[in-house]
């Protein structure tokens, strides 16, 4: 196994892992990036991105996150193709041992600082035609899409308070919405049981299952079925959003990182520091409420200087040590 010893290891890429990137360029930290399973993050399967400053008028998802890999190459990260595979951060930076990561299985990298941006993923239904038409009318935010949506019919999956909320967002926007619940019941807490039933172009279809998408080349209906009687039927939208929860990507970290519940790594209130000394973390993985690409970029910003920070007090303590 090859091995190596960086200032900053950056894990992950997408909006947060690139702007902390451009920070800790900037800041001559001289980060090591690794852009993990999907260079780019979760943007690379989008198509429009309406709502990012500096875009006037809109911008291509892949370009957007090219752009933001180029800015960062530019002030001299080290971005990388590799997956890191395991993560040991029991060391103690300040004694002189650095956390440790594991690249592909066959790479060691020992860093005094490492910043996590491995993001969070869409849960999905798991239709072929769901992932075929994904970017094209099928959508995982309707914060990110409901905009292009305007005046149309669209539906929504889920029966949760995240989908409640994205529905009474839709429903500000859209000529109608269908709410697909798989059970007689939602989930969501009742205030926002109240909201969405009380909305007038919210119809919520209970015993619900979402049998197919429909369309050739870009979403024209949604097939779904009753569960009680079995019969089904199509509905015409145009937009379907599916609403059923995000896992963030931070199973490799669960042995030394305190997560919450659903698994979103926890940091100290107004900062991206973690448990672990020396350990950063920002976007998604560490934000289950706005999940936003110019919040995962803000958060990218804060652990760089955090993360620039620690360093600064590491090598003044080492200095002391010294003398």
């Amino acid at each position: 196994m090859t091995s190596e010893h960086v200032k900053c290891l950056i894990i992950g890429s997408g909006p947060a892992g690139y702007t902390a990137a451009i920070y800790a360029s900037r800041a001559n930290m001289h980060p090591v990036l690794y852009q993990g399973g999907q260079p780019g993050g979760q943007l690379t399967i989008t198509n429009e991105v309406d709502n990012f400053p500096g875009y006037p008028t809109g911008v291509q998802g892949p370009q957007m996150m090219q752009d933001l890999e180029s800015q960062a190459r530019r002030f001299g990260t080290d971005i990388r193709y590799g997956m890191v595979t395991k993560v040991e951060f029991s060391g103690q930076p300040s004694l002189g041992t650095p956390h440790r990561a594991i690249v592909d299985d066959k790479h060691e990298i020992t860093a005094d600082s490492i910043i996590i941006s491995t993001g969070a993923s869409a849960k999905w239904l798991g239709l072929p035609s769901e992932m075929r038409l994904n970017g094209r009318g099928v959508s995982a935010c309707a914060v990110c899409d409901g905009f292009f949506f305007r005046g149309q019919d669209v539906a929504i999956v889920g029966a949760g308070d995240t989908a409640a909320e994205e529905a009474s967002y839709l429903a500000n926007l859209c000529r109608k919405v269908y709410m697909l619940v798989r059970r007689d019941e939602m989930r969501a807490s009742q205030f926002m049981q109240k909201r969405v039933k009380t909305a007038p172009n919210i119809e919520i279809l209970y015993n619900t299952a979402t049998e197919e998408v429909l369309g050739d080349e870009d979403v024209t209906g949604v097939l779904v079925k009753d569960m009680v009687t079995g019969e089904e039927r199509v509905l015409d939208v145009t937009g379907f959003f599916v609403a059923i929860g995000h896992k963030p990507n931070t199973g490799i970290f669960q042995e030394y990182l305190e997560l919450d519940d659903n698994g979103y790594i926890l940091t100290e209130k107004g900062s991206t520091r973690t448990n672990i000394p020396g350990v950063f973390a920002c976007g998604d993985a560490q934000d289950n409420i706005y999940r936003q690409a110019i919040t995962a970029a803000g958060t990218g910003c804060m652990a760089a200087l955090d993360a620039e920070r620690y360093l600064v007090t590491l090598e003044m303590q080492n200095e002391e040590f010294v003398h």
